[in-house]
């Protein structure tokens, strides 16, 4: 599996959004975002400090994306 980059989730909600997600609302500072079926919410706490490798681990299981893509999407 190739090296996560260190990036902070606002680069990673405008990835998703690259990706075909949108998002659908947002719950105190968590933003879910959703594909166009709407039944894979993917969810990813704002703040402004990188997020941790397990936390976007996670977001990338949801997304059902590989770092591959998310490097693809965060170059665009």
């Amino acid at each position: 599996m190739p090296k996560l980059p260190r990036v902070k989730p606002t680069q990673v909600i405008r990835a998703l959004k690259r990706a075909g997600f949108f998002i659908d609302h947002t719950t105190g500072s968590h933003y879910i975002l959703y594909k166009d079926d709407k039944s894979n919410p993917v969810t990813v706490a704002i703040h402004n400090k990188n997020l941790k490798i397990g936390t976007l681990k996670s977001i990338l299981k949801q997304a059902k994306l590989s770092v591959e893509d998310l490097k693809k999407y965060l170059k665009k």
